[in-house]
Formats: structure tokens, C-alpha cells, sequence
């Protein structure tokens, strides 16, 4: 049987709709750019031609000056693809169409299925939701073109004011940047598009794109961090719900019509059609309530659109993360992980959601999830050599202010003025070493040698191997490119200053750099991984990480001591000494954010190790108030370093009392000493004055109670998170009945350190039964026993 290509299926899904993207101008949302990224897809749309490639959230009337000056006609062809509901992204789409003039045929391409769109709660489509989005979308488009002509009538020039008003539309909300780039219209050779919009229809298709996904290789994938599908909550509010990111803890009851979560409806599509994609049939096994679910909704599915076809399967084993929340807090020795924990990751876009006749609001709060974007900056620019990273700074904004003059050429001078006047601030805002910042790479999953992706080789390497294996690709290239390097080498092991220097050697030359950007990338990335200021904070978690282990084993005494001296050294709370504090911040390795990690990993190992009856934690009374304390003295002390949702405000509160204190202090400070021959006749009078100074002093005593008897409760508050942490062993049905980490099939501490699903494929490899597994049929006589040879593996000869 052929093994599965991911990242091939994504780019051939892109070549399938050639004849749409073809002499466009294509507008991708954040989601989909995060996935092209990944896939390597940019040089491919070129190829397929595509005439500009632009961001649909952040669009800008210069995304049509392709067309200036050139012999190609004029672009009459829109589309945009989106990972997003089209509700959700209507706004942005009709913005693009408003902007760009001559537009004929506007194809939209979605992640999310139509059937998705109509059983979504929140999506305003019905069961037809393609067609009824093309109506809406025209409905919208004609009544803009209305408004434009009417303008255009009243006002031959309007020169730099805004020619529609956007608030109908919901468009008052964006952001002030976004705001002023639509006061800039574009127009080409001069012509004016608003009489050729005249009788002239709009052609909208929409259709469904299901592979926008981000490939780390050929077999493994991720949702893009903002789409509709990684942004659903996956757990509605209860008292089973650990958080919105997060399915909720197993009960063993199965949820039905509105108590599934939206992110469970939108996960079930999205996988049915990648299967369907792929062409291939599940057989569909599940552990976990929302697992569960997922698992229905696919089998309901199958029944209904895959009656008679004849696919390839495949097994499909669905696990709902609470059942082990410990793997993905810990910090192995992974050299993909230090990597991409190492490397700063894209910054998240800045969307609105829109519905027609409600106010917009930004996606924040229970209503979606924030992930961090998959996408990373790998600072290229920072190791090549400053000789290598020069830019003409007055060359580069004469070309800034010559093509500002072209584009506007058709306006009066003043404005030309005004617009060189803008590029002068727009250039002096940004200084050469930002410009260079913007030289970084990224991971693209199609970048290989000989065959085999970087990033697939690297994906289970320690950092050791991981980064010899680099450090031979790296001698590769070099002898490939007759360069030698004068650097010293020790066999066996692969160092920076080692790194370093090949990888300058590779980018000395632009053609050497363009043939081997893939290692360069992913060697660049290794080095920042072994920077001392982040391999040193790696390695202070993974010995954390050990003492809980180690205290766990022992007593719930001494694993609360851990966990609040952990506390206590990461916000170095009574510190009050400054010089003192300034030495303990330099050698200070994890931050107060990398404490309240630790102090759930310690809860999830109290819970495992020392369980305990009823609502309260692994902890007795006096060690977990030992925490708390702890806790609310490092947030009342250090409120900056404090942000998180759980405090909903509270340190900016505590930052400006503090800000305050520290005033107040160094006024009293700054004053004369009050020396006994102050005490004239004059001042005596003033003596009544203490009372009111008294006063002041017990109001401010007061404020600083209320605010610490706040911060008491919110942090009680995430003490009762950590009790669901800590009782998810007793609580999830599955993991009580089966104790996946005490078997007597496997021994050793290699089996013991695994994460569950590691232990639950060799459970299955081994046809042991797995208490809890759900198998999902969807055709009739087809119930098999437990054990592997669910899988569809028993059928055939097989070793494990």
C-alpha cells in the first residue's frame, strides 16, 4: 500500500484550479498564507499564473499595480481563498471587490465544506450555503457600485478624502492603518473604472477547498492557527470543561444536538473531506466524549455520501487530549521542539468577524481560540555578516519616492507632495536594521536532500543528532559547491561557531544561496535552538521537570515544596535588595510564566501519584495555601510580568498602585530631613494637618487590601483549574478503568516515559484490548472484537 502524501495532495489540490487562478490577482487570508508558507506553494502559483498574491485582511489599493505600464490586459479575474467561514470573511471580500476596478469573475475558495456552513450554530447559511453566500456577496457588491456612482456624480475629484462611508458595512471598526488605506484609490494609466462598472456584471462561483492544511512533512500535519477549525472551542462552558482549547473531561455520556462543540462539527468535515480527498475510507476508532462525537459525525456522514464507491481504507484514531495533558507539557530532548520554541513565531492578524446588521467584533474572548501561528521567523539576517546585509539607504528611498510620483502622476502637485512627504515618515519610522529584520526565513515542508524532506528526517532527532545530521547536509552542499570552510571541526558533535561558518560560506554567493536555501533555513534555525539564552532555559525546564518526577515519587510534602520554590525563584519574590535583584535576573533562567507551566505539570503528578476523594486537590489545606501565597505575593510584587487571562485586568490595577507607591516613596525620600529647629512658632498650627495625612494613609491601606483580596480570589479561581488538572485520572472513565502507564505486557523506564498515545498504538499493536476504544461502523455485520484486528491489520500478515 503507497503511503499517504500530505504536502503533494495540497499542491496538486492547487493545480486542480488552475483555470480559476489563472491571469488573477489572488487574495489569501491568514490561514491560507500560513499554509502556502508551509507547503512551499508561492513559486507554483507564479507558475500556474497568477498575476499578484496579496493578503485579503490587510488589503491595499496597490495590490492592483500589477498591470501598470505592461502589455498583459488589464486583470479581470479575482479570487480569494479563505480558511474561514464565509460569513466570517464576507467583510474582507467585499472590501477587495470595492477596490479593485474592472473585476469581471470573483471565484472564492473556502476550507469549510458547504454542509459545514449549514450545520455550524453560528454560520447565517442555510443548506444551500454557496449559493445563497453568491447572492448575498452580489447584493452587497451592486448596492456598493450604487453608493461609488453616486459619489463620483456629486464630486468629480475627491482627491484624498473618503469616497464611500463605511459604516454601514461594519468597516469603522478596523484599525486605523486599515482605515487610511482605503482612502487611496488606484487607477490605471489615469482611466477612470467607475463608467466601465456600468452595466457591466459581476460573475461570483464559490467553492470548496478542503487541503488547507500545514504539512511539518509528508505524513504530518497541523491546522492552520487561524482558520474557522483550530479557532472553534472545542468544549462548551460546565463544570466539565477545562477550558475552551481543550475537550472537555470524559464522563462517558455521549452529547447530542446542541451540547456538541462547534469546534467538534468543523473537525468531523474537515476530516471527512481530506478522506474523501485522498480517497479514502475510514474505519473509525475513538477514545474520549468529544472523540466520540467526532467519530458519529464522520459515521453518519459515510453512510449518507458513500454509498456504492469504492476506496482505499484507512484507520482513524481519534483521542481526546485531556487524557494526557502531561506529554505536551513537558520538554524533551527534541531538536524540533527547541527550535520551534526557540524562533519568534509570526504575529497573528488583527480580524474582524461581520455579520450584516450587527456591530463588528473582533474574534476574542469564549467566542474562538488564540493559537500561536505554526509559522515561524527564522532571523536569517542576524547571522550573515553586517558586509552582507548593507542596503543603500538613500538608492532605496529615491525608488520609494520616484514610485510614489508614477503612481500618482495623474493627481496635482500638492498631493504629490503630500505622498513623497508620506514615504519621508514611512521611511524614517522604519530604520535600516528593521528593514534587514525583514529578511527572515521560515520551514517549508517540500525543502529536501535527495528525496527526503529536511523536516521529516529531523522531526524524531534528539539535539545532538539532530544537529550532526545538519551539520552533514551542510558538508554536502559545500563540497557540491567546490567551497571549502576554514573552521575547526570535532567529529562527533556539531557547534555553533561550526554552523555559523558553512552556512556564511553557502550565502556568500546569491546562487549558492537561492540553490540551497532549505538547509541554510533549517541550519539557521538549529542555531538558534543551541544559542546559549535558549538552550539554557530548555534544559532549566527539563530539570525542573525531573525534581517533580523525583518529588512525586516521594510524598505530596515534598512536591509542594518543589512547586512553590519553583514559584518563588522565578519571581524572586522578597528580593527587595536592587543590586542584589539585578544579579538574580541575569542568572535567572525561568520566567514566572514557566513557574505556573511547572505548577501544572506538578498538579497532573499529584494527581497521578497521591489521589484523592471528592471536590478537593492532591494537596492538604496547609500545602496548597503554602501555594497560593506564594502565588499572590509573585503577582502583587512583579504585576508586569503577569498577564494572563485568568487575572481579566488585575495587573494593570496592580502595575499603577505599585507605579504609585514607588512615587509617593521617592517623594518622602527626595524631601529635607525635619531637623528640630523647624519647630517655630509658624508651624505649629499645622499640626492638625496629621489627621488628614492619616486619613490618606488608611484609604490607601484600603485600596491595597481590596486589590490584594481580589487578586485572592482569581487566583483561588485557578486553583480550581488545577483540581480538574489534578483529578482527570479519577474523573476521565477510560483512563480509571485502564492504567495505560502500569502494564504488564511492558516494562522498562523507556515504555513508563512514553505519552499515552505511544502507549496506546503498542496496546493495539500487541492486541491487547483498550478499555474505552470506540469502534464506529457504518455498515451492518461489521462489529469486530477488540483487539488490532479492528484496525483492518488482522486481515493480513502482519509483525509489529
Amino acid at each position: 500500500m503507497a503511503l499517504l502524501d500530505v504536502t503533494k495532495s495540497c499542491i496538486d489540490s492547487i493545480k486542480q484550479i488552475s483555470e480559476h487562478i489563472k491571469d488573477a490577482i489572488l487574495y489569501l487570508d491568514s490561514g491560507c498564507t500560513e499554509s502556502f508558507q508551509l507547503i512551499g506553494a508561492f513559486p507554483v502559483l507564479l507558475e500556474l499564473g497568477v498575476r499578484a498574491v496579496c493578503c485579503l485582511e490587510n488589503m491595499s489599493p496597490l495590490d492592483s499595480v500589477v498591470d501598470w505600464n505592461s502589455n498583459i490586459d488589464p486583470m479581470r479575474k479575482m479570487v480569494v481563498m479563505t480558511s474561514r467561514l464565509l460569513s466570517d470573511a464576507h467583510r474582507y471580500i467585499v472590501r477587495c471587490l470595492s477596490a479593485s476596478y474592472g473585476i469581471r469573475h470573483c471565484a472564492i475558495f473556502t476550507s469549510i465544506s458547504e454542509i459545514a456552513h449549514s450545520a455550524y450554530t453560528d454560520s447565517p447559511l442555510g443548506p444551500d450555503a454557496f449559493h445563497e453566500y453568491e447572492t448575498l456577496l452580489l447584493q452587497d457588491y451592486e448596492e456598493l457600485v450604487r453608493k461609488r456612482q453616486t459619489k463620483s456624480g456629486q464630486s468629480e475629484d475627491t482627491g484624498f478624502q473618503k469616497r464611500l462611508t463605511f459604516e454601514d458595512d461594519g468597516w469603522s471598526h478596523l484599525t486605523s492603518s486599515e482605515e487610511d488605506t482605503s482612502t487611496f484609490e488606484a487607477s490605471s494609466s489615469g482611466k477612470d473604472f467607475y463608467k466601465e462598472d456600468v452595466g457591466q456584471e459581476l460573475v461570483v462561483s464559490v467553492h470548496h477547498f478542503p487541503m488547507i492544511l500545514c504539512p511539518l512533512s509528508p505524513r504530518v500535519f497541523v491546522l492552520p492557527s487561524e482558520g474557522s477549525v483550530a479557532e472553534a472551542c472545542l468544549s462548551v462552558e460546565h463544570e466539565d470543561s477545562l477550558s475552551p482549547v481543550l475537550p472537555p473531561i470524559g464522563t462517558g455520556l455521549f452529547s447530542d444536538g446542541d451540547d456538541v462543540p462547534p469546534g467538534a462539527i468543523l473537525t468531523a468535515h474537515l476530516i471527512y473531506h481530506l478522506a474523501s480527498k485522498m480517497d479514502l475510507k475510514m474505519e473509525i476508532f475513538s477514545l474520549g466524549d468529544l472523540s466520540k462525537n467526532v467519530g458519529k459525525l464522520l459515521t453518519d456522514m459515510s453512510s449518507l455520501y458513500d454509498v456504492g464507491r469504492r476506496k482505499r481504507t484507512a484507520g482513524l484514531l481519534l483521542v481526546d487530549r485531556t487524557f494526557d495533558l502531561l506529554t505536551p507539557c513537558c520538554h524533551g530532548d527534541s531538536l524540533v521542539d527547541r527550535m520551534f520554541s526557540s524562533l519568534p513565531r509570526r504575529k497573528r492578524t488583527a480580524f474582524y468577524a461581520h455579520i450584516k446588521g450587527s456591530q463588528s467584533q473582533a474574534k476574542l474572548g469564549s467566542s474562538s481560540v488564540q493559537r500561536s501561528p505554526v509559522e515561524v521567523q527564522i532571523p536569517l539576517a542576524k547571522i550573515l555578516s553586517e558586509e552582507d546585509s548593507k542596503l543603500d539607504d538613500s538608492r532605496l528611498q529615491g525608488n520609494i519616492e520616484a514610485f510614489l510620483r508614477g503612481w500618482d502622476a495623474y493627481n496635482s502637485s500638492s498631493q504629490v507632495v503630500d505622498l513623497v512627504d508620506l514615504s519621508n515618515k514611512i521611511y524614517s519610522e522604519r530604520s535600516l536594521s528593521s528593514e534587514i529584520e525583514l529578511l527572515s526565513g521560515s520551514f517549508v515542508s517540500t525543502e529536501n536532500f535527495r528525496g527526503t524532506p529536511y523536516m521529516e528526517a529531523l522531526l524524531d532527532r534528539r539535539m545532538k543528532d539532530g544537529t550532526m545530521l545538519i551539520k552533514k547536509w551542510l558538508q554536502e552542499a559545500l563540497r557540491q559547491e567546490n567551497l571549502t570552510v576554514n573552521v575547526r571541526s570535532r567529529p562527533g558533535s556539531a557547534t555553533k561557531s561550526e554552523l555559523q561558518a558553512m552556512i556564511k560560506a553557502l550565502a556568500k554567493n546569491q546562487s549558492s544561496l537561492v540553490r540551497n536555501r532549505g538547509i541554510i533555513q533549517f541550519a539557521a534555525a538549529a542555531l538558534a535552538a543551541l544559542d546559549e539564552s535558549h538552550s539554557a532555559r530548555w534544559d532549566a525546564f527539563i530539570s525542573a521537570e525531573k525534581m517533580l518526577h523525583v518529588s512525586a515519587e516521594d510524598t505530596s510534602q515534598s512536591l509542594a515544596a518543589q512547586i512553590g520554590d519553583l514559584i518563588n525563584k522565578s519571581c524572586l519574590v522578597g528580593s527587595h535588595d536592587q543590586k542584589t535583584r539585578k544579579m538574580e535576573l541575569s542568572s535567572r533562567l525561568l520566567s514566572f510564566k514557566d513557574a505556573l507551566l511547572l505548577t501544572v505539570t506538578g498538579y497532573i503528578l499529584a494527581g497521578e501519584n497521591f489521589p484523592t476523594s471528592g471536590s478537593g486537590g492532591p494537596f492538604s489545606w496547609q500545602e496548597e495555601h503554602f501555594l497560593k501565597e506564594a502565588i499572590v505575593d509573585a503577582i502583587f510584587e512583579n504585576p508586569s510580568e503577569a498577564k494572563f487571562k485568568f487575572l481579566h485586568g488585575l495587573p494593570e490595577e496592580l502595575e499603577a498602585n505599585k507605579n504609585r507607591i514607588k512615587s509617593e516613596e521617592s517623594k518622602e525620600a527626595s524631601s529635607d530631613p525635619l531637623d528640630i529647629d523647624d519647630f517655630d512658632d509658624d508651624q505649629w498650627g499645622k499640626w492638625g494637618d496629621e489627621d488628614a495625612d492619616n486619613n490618606d494613609n488608611r484609604e490607601q491601606q484600603y485600596n491595597d487590601m481590596q486589590l490584594k483580596l481580589e487578586l485572592q480570589d482569581r487566583v483561588d479561581n485557578l486553583f480550581k483549574f488545577l483540581h480538574k488538572v489534578s483529578g482527570l485520572k479519577r474523573k476521565n472513565i477510560p483512563l480509571r478503568d485502564s492504567a495505560f502507564g502500569s502494564d504488564s505486557h511492558f516494562h522498562g523506564d523507556s515504555y513508563a516515559s512514553k505519552g499515552l498515545l505511544y502507549k496506546l498504538l503498542m496496546k493495539v499493536l500487541a492486541k491487547n484490548d483498550v478499555p474505552g476504544l470506540e469502534y464506529h461502523s457504518s455498515t451492518v455485520g461489521r462489529l469486530f472484537k477488540s483487539g488490532f484486528g479492528r484496525f483492518g491489520l488482522g486481515q493480513v500478515s502482519f509483525n509489529p
